[in-house]
This record gives C-alpha cells, sequence and structure tokens, in this order.
C-alpha cells in the first residue's frame, strides 16, 4: 500500500516537473496495465476498480503535455511514435473485445474518444489509429440494448466532428478490408495522405485506391486479403445501429452524426456509401420493419392525431390521445421523417440511391398492395398512411420518387376509353368509392400532393388534357349573349319561371360589356359566381355572415403561396393561341376532373363532410396560376366546344335541380336556416327530412362564394402573379 501511495506521488510530481522524462513515465504506465493481466488471479474485478482507468488518463494527459511543449507543430513526440510503433491502441482493442476485466470495453471507448478530441495531431491518417478504429467499431452497434451504448455514441460523435473537419478521413474510417502490400515501419511510414492523392506512402487498400473502389473500378481478385469480416461493420452500421436504440438520447445523438456523416461525404465516398455499405437498404428496411409492427387497421383520426412529429421529439403515448398502437405509429413516422431529413441533407448521389430505395421498399412494395387490396378498411388505413406521409416529406429527391409512385410517367392526354390499371387511375377511381370514407381519404391525398412544389403533379392530374384548349368551340363567333354559351335555353331547369312555384331562379347575368377595364371585368365574373344560388336558397345573410370578405382574405394568401410554389415552372402568362384551321379533337377533362365534376354534381346527394371535402380539392385546382387552368375553372364566358362541361356549367345545372326539388320540401327556407345554425354550431343538431339536401345547398352557397374570392384575387390570369394588390376590403 505505501508502495502504491508513493508511485502515486511520484506520477504527481513528475506531471509538475518537466524534467521528468514524459516517455519513461508514459512506458511505466502502459507496463503497469500489462502486468495487470499477468499478475492479476481475480477475473471478477471490474475495471473500473482496478487502476487501469487511471493508467490509461495518465498516458493521456501525457500526450496531451507533450504536444503542448512540441516546438514544431504537426510533428510526433516520442510518447505518440511510441505508442504508433507498438501499437497500444490495437491491443486496447483486443483487451475490449476480451471485455477482460468486465468493463473494460467501457474504458477502451472512453480512451479512444478522449485521444482523438484532445489530441490536435492528425492521428486518423494513421494506419495503427483507423485500424484499431475499424476494429473498435466492430464491437458496437451489433446488438440492439448494448451497456456501453452511451460510450459507443460518444466514440461516433468524435469521429463524425473529426469527419466533418476533414471529409477526406472518411475513406481511412469507412473502408473495412485490410491494407496490404507495403509494410509499416515507422509511424512516419504509417502516415498516409488522402487516398483520393497518388503519393507513393498511401498504403493500397484491397489492391486498388479508394477512387478507384467508389467508382467501380475495383477488381476482387489479386491482392485482396480478406479480413475475417473486418469490413462487416464500420462507422456506418454503429451508427444506423445505434440510431435504433431504446434509449431516446444516444438514438437522437447517432441520428445527428449519421445525417452529418452523409453531408458532409465528398462525391467518391458517397458513391461507396451508396454501391458499397448498406446504408440504403438498411434505412429502407427498418422503415418496412416499423410498418410491419404497425396494426393493420387505424382510424384515420387517429392518424390525423400524430401530424407533425419530428424524428427529433418523438411523440410518446399520452392518456389524452392514447389509442392502439399510437406507439407504434409514432416510431414509424418519426423515422420516415428521419429518412426524409436525411435524403435532404445527404450529397445528392445518396439522397437518391435512398428515396429509390425508400420508394421501393416502403410505397411499392409494402403499401401498393394495400391500396389495391378488396378489403376496405386496408384501403382505407393505407390511405390515411399515404396522407399523413406526403404531409410530413420535403426533400425533393424522395418527392420525385414519390410523385412517380402516385401519377406515373406517361405524359400522353388522357381518353376515357383508358383502362384504370395504373395506381393513379385506381386511386382517381377510389374518390368516386362505394365508401364514402375512402372518397373522402382519397380526396384528401389528393389535397395533399396538389400543395407539394412538382410541377409533374399538376400536369398528370389537370394540365395535359387542357394544353389544346379543345374545351373551346371553334370557329363559332362570341355569342352575343352569356347565355348562349352554356345553351341555358334549351335546358329545361332554366325557363322564364317555374311554374306552381313560388320560387325564381337567380336573374340571368347579363353578358359581359367589351372593352371593360380590368377592375369591371373581374366583376362581371365574381358575380356570376355570386348570383349563381338563387336568394331563396341563401341563408348566410340571415345570419350577418356572408363571409365573402374572409373568403377574399384567406385566398389572397393561398394565392400567393401558391404563386411561390410555381414560380421556377415557366408557366405562360396567357392561354395558347387557338389556330382557327386546327380541326376539333374530342376534349375530355381526364379522370380526375371527371371524378370531381361528378362528385359536384351529386352534390344535393352526398354526406356533408364528402361535399366539403369535393369542394375543398377544386378550390386547391382553381387557385393555380396557369391561364387555362383559370379560364376552364373560372370563367363563365367561354364557349364551351359540343359536349364539354365546366365547373361552372356543372354548378349552373346542379343549381337547375336544386330549383325543382326545392318545390318538394315544405317550409325549405326555415330548414335551410335551422340546418345551417346546426352546421355553425349556433343550436344543437337533430335530425330531420331532407337533411342532406339541406346541407349540400349550405356547402354550395359558401363554395360559390369561395370560388367568387379566387377569382377577384387571381384576376387578370396573364398578369405577373406575384404582383398583386394588397386583398380588397368590402364586397366587390
Amino acid at each position: 500500500m505505501l508502495s502504491r501511495l508513493g508511485a502515486l506521488l511520484q506520477e504527481a510530481v513528475g506531471a509538475r516537473e518537466p524534467s521528468i522524462d514524459l516517455l519513461e513515465s508514459f512506458v511505466e504506465h502502459w507496463k503497469g496495465i500489462t502486468h495487470y493481466y499477468i499478475e492479476t488471479t481475480d477475473e471478477n474485478t471490474p475495471a473500473k476498480k482496478t487502476d487501469i482507468p487511471w493508467r490509461l488518463k495518465q498516458m493521456l494527459d501525457i500526450l496531451v503535455y507533450e504536444e503542448k511543449q512540441q516546438a514544431a507543430a504537426g510533428e510526433a513526440g516520442p510518447c505518440l511514435e511510441y505508442l504508433l510503433q507498438h501499437k497500444i491502441l490495437e491491443t486496447l482493442c483486443t483487451l475490449g473485445k476480451a471485455e477482460y476485466p468486465p468493463g473494460m470495453r467501457q474504458q477502451v471507448f472512453l480512451f479512444f474518444s478522449r485521444i482523438l478530441a484532445q489530441v490536435q495531431h492528425p492521428l486518423l491518417h494513421y494506419l495503427n489509429v483507423h485500424r484499431p478504429v475499424q476494429k473498435l467499431l466492430q464491437l458496437g452497434g451489433t446488438a440492439a440494448g448494448s451497456p456501453t451504448e452511451k460510450e459507443e455514441v460518444h466514440f461516433t460523435t468524435v469521429l463524425c466532428t473529426k469527419i466533418q473537419q476533414d471529409p477526406a478521413l472518411l475513406a481511412y474510417i469507412l473502408e473495412g478490408k485490410k491494407v496490404v502490400g507495403k509494410k509499416e515501419t515507422s509511424s512516419h511510414q504509417d502516415k498516409s495522405s488522402p487516398l483520393e492523392e497518388p503519393s507513393s506512402r498511401v498504403p493500397r487498400v484491397d489492391g486498388e485506391s479508394w477512387g478507384a473502389q467508389a467508382t467501380g473500378a475495383y477488381s476482387p481478385g489479386g491482392t485482396e486479403e480478406p479480413d475475417n469480416g473486418l469490413g462487416e461493420n464500420n462507422l456506418l452500421t454503429s451508427l444506423i445501429g445505434l440510431c435504433k436504440s431504446k434509449k431516446s438520447r444516444v438514438a437522437l445523438k447517432a441520428q445527428e452524426n449519421l445525417l452529418l456523416l452523409v453531408g458532409v461525404a465528398p462525391q467518391a465516398a458517397a458513391t461507396y456509401l451508396v454501391q458499397r455499405s448498406p446504408l440504403c437498404s438498411a434505412m429502407a428496411e427498418h422503415l418496412c420493419q416499423l410498418y410491419r409492427a404497425m396494426p393493420s387497421f387505424f382510424d384515420p383520426a387517429d392518424i390525423a392525431t400524430l401530424e407533425g412529429i419530428s424524428w427529433r421529439l418523438p411523440s410518446a403515448p399520452s392518456d389524452e390521445a392514447s389509442f392502439p398502437g399510437r406507439e407504434a405509429l409514432a416510431a414509424f413516422l418519426g423515422w420516415f421523417d428521419y429518412c426524409d431529413h436525411l435524403i435532404r441533407e445527404a450529397h445528392e448521389v445518396v439522397a437518391g440511391a435512398l428515396a429509390k430505395a425508400v420508394t421501393e421498399k416502403l410505397f411499392v412494395a409494402a403499401l401498393q398492395p394495400q391500396l389495391l387490396h378488396v378489403a376496405e378498411q386496408r384501403i382505407l388505413t393505407s390511405t390515411a398512411l399515404l396522407t399523413a406521409l406526403l404531409r410530413q416529406l420535403c426533400s425533393p429527391a424522395l418527392l420525385q420518387e414519390a410523385v412517380g409512385f402516385f401519377v406515373g410517367t406517361d405524359q400522353q392526354p388522357e381518353a376515357p376509353e383508358d383502362s384504370p390499371r395504373s395506381l393513379c387511375s385506381r386511386l382517381i377511381g377510389h374518390c368516386d368509392h362505394l365508401s364514402d370514407e375512402i372518397s373522402i381519404a382519397t380526396l384528401r391525398l389528393f389535397e395533399e400532393l396538389l400543395q407539394k412544389p412538382n410541377e409533374h403533379i399538376i400536369h398528370m392530374l389537370l394540365l395535359r388534357n387542357l394544353e389544346g384548349r379543345m374545351y373551346l368551340a371553334r370557329g363559332l363567333p362570341e355569342p352575343e349573349n352569356y347565355e348562349d354559351t352554356l345553351d341555358l335555353e334549351e335546358d329545361p331547369y332554366f325557363t322564364d319561371g317555374f311554374p306552381n312555384s313560388g320560387f325564381q331562379p337567380a336573374s340571368r347575368l347579363p353578358a359581359p360589356t367589351p372593352h371593360l377595364d380590368g377592375k369591371t371585368a373581374v366583376t362581371e365574373i365574381v358575380n356570376s359566381f355570386l348570383c349563381l344560388v338563387p336568394e331563396e336558397a341563401k341563408t348566410a345573410a340571415f345570419l350577418e355572415e356572408t363571409g365573402y370578405d374572409t373568403y377574399v382574405h384567406d385566398a389572397y394568401g393561398l394565392f400567393q403561396e401558391c404563386c411561390s410554389r410555381v414560380a421556377s415552372w415557366g408557366w405562360p402568362l396567357a392561354p395558347t393561341p387557338l389556330d382557327p384551321h386546327e380541326p376539333e379533337t374530342p376534349f375530355f377533362e381526364g379522370h380526375f376532373l371527371q371524378v370531381l365534376f361528378n362528385r359536384m354534381a351529386r352534390i344535393l346527394d352526398q354526406p356533408y363532410s364528402l361535399n366539403l371535402q369535393v369542394t375543398s380539392v377544386l378550390s386547391r385546382l382553381a387557385l393555380f396560376p396557369h391561364p387555362h387552368i383559370h379560364e376552364y375553372l373560372l370563367d363563365p364566358y367561354i364557349s364551351l366546344a359540343p359536349g364539354c362541361r365546366s365547373l361552372f356549367s356543372v354548378l349552373v345545372r346542379v343549381i337547375g335541380d336544386l330549383m325543382q326539388r326545392i318545390q318538394r320540401v315544405p317550409q325549405f327556407s326555415s330548414k335551410l336556416l335551422l340546418v345551417r345554425k346546426q352546421l355553425t354550431g349556433q343550436v344543437p343538431g337533430e335530425q330531420m327530412d331532407h337533411q342532406t339536401l339541406l346541407q349540400g345547398v349550405v356547402v354550395l352557397e359558401e363554395f360559390c362564394k369561395e370560388l367568387a374570392a379566387i377569382a377577384f384575387v387571381k384576376f387578370p390570369p396573364n398578369s405577373p402573379h406575384l404582383n398583386l394588390p394588397s386583398p380588397p376590403q368590402g364586397h366587390v
């Protein structure tokens, strides 16, 4: 005991006295560690209760002190030379693998982390440093719940920090094969320059340079020496394993480190990550594992409660919003959010490959069969999940892959006889499903899709069918009267009056005056929508909540947001000029608009929630600042080709149908007002006759006001969309 105390005092003096030989002290501490294994007989004493941690700490302090005393910066001192030449790190790695004494692995991780962090001399270029680093990484990330997870994630943090400072180091740490060829004879010969740079001192890995391997020029024959599994685990796989830790802090730190790693990877390293590492497959496969761990069925409302979940702040189950499978769903959505963030931050080579892997494994292999299933509950759950994933999705690379999955790549205009073989056609069919729940969920999916910044979406769903403006009548003079455009005189619903009824349709709209200025012209269009619903079917005025000003304010904000999203797409400012000599081609609005128009035509017979979703999607479409979309959806004065319909013409026929049905509802006005009060929560809800019809009328009135507001903020459609006036105050 006295001898040990004397040794401690001597070391303390040595730390203060520069005259003490640092190398001698360093060697003495190392020999003290090796002698422990020779002399000890107790195999159960934990490492932290031996003098090993203290001796390792003294060795580290000596290395740091020696470096500060070096006259020439960048040169290795005698102690560092000794550490490299005698392969001390290799030996420590072996002791950590043996886990003897118990807890030795933890001490080794701590020593490696501290020496790499505190010694400023570049160490990772040395073979006798980066090879034991690779071996130490083998000991971590192999099993969930490792007792050394905290030390492992700290070790990887140090490595990733070093790589961030010098991205070329990624070559040394990721490479998992033994170096063959030149044998090191000194620490200076061990030191190599980055593997991308040709040098006589660069050890050749697997017989080829890093760059040759990364670009696929590597040949497995010849001088390759297998390493008995050294390449099976490296920094990358360790990080992926730690990302799955049950300890939230460990998982979060590992995820941050992996983000840093893929973000700073140079071109050659990024190619290596894609071609020769399990990064993409491991990330996507874990996502699929989390998907399979969830219950088969969810209520779409439950999925919506986890909107906005982040990988940084995973949502834990709470009593207030608890439901079966909530924790599993949160884990799945959190990992998807992390994959999306990783793709956004990664090198473009890694981003593209990971996006493809996620699309193929999750969207195509896992979710698509559920979307096409005959069981309604499977369709409903998978559709709601896809909507939640789309809402989270932000990375351009993954969005591009997802768009291809949803809408396909066929650029040709659609035809009515096209068979619904593609996924997009099947999804559009689900918007008109027998199950109202499935229809609502699918319409929400498309509404979310329409808000994504990708031109291909709106082109495939809408624009490819409107490009030639075939919806316009060719070779006809402009109609003298607005009603002539829609052939209202031939429509049985639009006569001069409704015999035997106390109702009259809305006043006919006058033809727009020629040579109007912009303000007057937009007034005509806005009034076309505002006057569409007859006064007898309006109720908002009775409650002093016309709501048009609110619609204008909301439409202005949504339109500005839409304009900024499409600004880079290069859309024309004016419609494509018509060729009067071009032969007429039958117009088809496309399956998407066909379903929406059909749904709109049945607004008086559909549930309230379904009507809200249909009108919400149509409003989203009307906001797009493309001249053809504006003309087809918001211009009541266009001359339609024979057999064609527009949104306005569909609404006109709905109003005609409404005027016929009003006559069969006793006390229509009072019942309509009561239903509106129920919908706004002013009176308790109760069942009554014709409730679906009455709710449909309320939605119809509000939708016409919304379309009028959108038309107002978009006018004129051929002006620069980003220089709009301030939102107007008051009515038009």
